[in-house]
Formats: structure tokens, C-alpha cells, sequence
């Protein structure tokens, strides 16, 4: 299996892993088929901008890569904005995932929607 330089990149020396103590919003998904784990915690302010995000993956490297990838895109937009993002934004991000590989991306995808709400949910949106 080829992974880019990229995810190879994110994997080694991945960003934004941590916790955020009193996290605007937490999302943690899982997929019990590889055993992959994922929460992702969110930090945003009055503007609904999204100020740190942060992670903790228990995964393959894929997953840890996916999970760095997507706190780097989602850092800085607007809540809605973030939503947007795509498993398929991820995947590109990181130059491509092996085919087999791709359910990582929808985890970091996913769990970065449940972070936002559980935001949206503690504000009543």
C-alpha cells in the first residue's frame, strides 16, 4: 500500500493533537471494523469561527493523518463553513488515500461534524 508524501508527513509529525479543556464542541466517532477512534474537540468564538481545533486518534496511520489533516482545513472557518468540508476534501488534501484507506477520511470528516454539533447543540442553534 503507497501513501503520499503527505499523509506519510501527517503521520510522522502530525498537528494539532491534544485535547481542548472546556471545548466549545466534542465529536468522537469510531469504526468498529479496523478499530479506529476519533475525537475531535473544537474551540469557537462569538463569530461562530472556529479559533483552535484539536485531536486524539487511537488508529492507523491514516487516521491519525485524516485527523491531523482536517483540524489544519477546519482551523479559522466559520462553524457552517466546516460542515462543508468533505471526506473527499480530506482525502485530496493528503494527495490521495489507497482505496482501502478511505473509511479514515470519513471518520475525521465525521467526527469533525459531530464536534460542531455538539457546538450547535449547547447554543441551542
Amino acid at each position: 500500500m503507497e501513501y503520499s508524501d503527505k499523509v506519510m508527513d501527517h503521520f510522522s509529525n502530525p498537528r494539532n493533537v491534544g485535547v481542548i479543556e472546556n471545548a466549545s464542541g466534542e465529536g468522537t466517532v469510531g469504526n468498529p471494523t479496523c478499530g479506529d477512534l476519533m475525537t475531535i474537540y473544537i474551540d469557537v468564538d462569538d463569530n461562530e469561527v472556529i479559533q483552535d481545533v484539536k485531536f486524539k486518534t487511537f488508529g492507523c496511520g491514516a487516521a491519525i493523518a485524516t485527523s491531523s489533516m482536517i483540524t489544519e482545513i477546519a482551523n479559522g472557518k466559520t462553524v457552517d463553513e466546516a460542515l462543508e468540508i468533505s471526506r473527499n476534501d480530506v482525502a485530496e488534501a493528503l494527495d490521495g488515500l489507497p482505496p482501502v484507506k478511505m473509511h479514515c477520511s470519513n471518520l475525521a470528516a465525521d467526527a469533525l461534524t459531530e464536534a460542531i454539533k455538539d457546538y450547535k447543540s449547547k447554543k441551542d442553534i
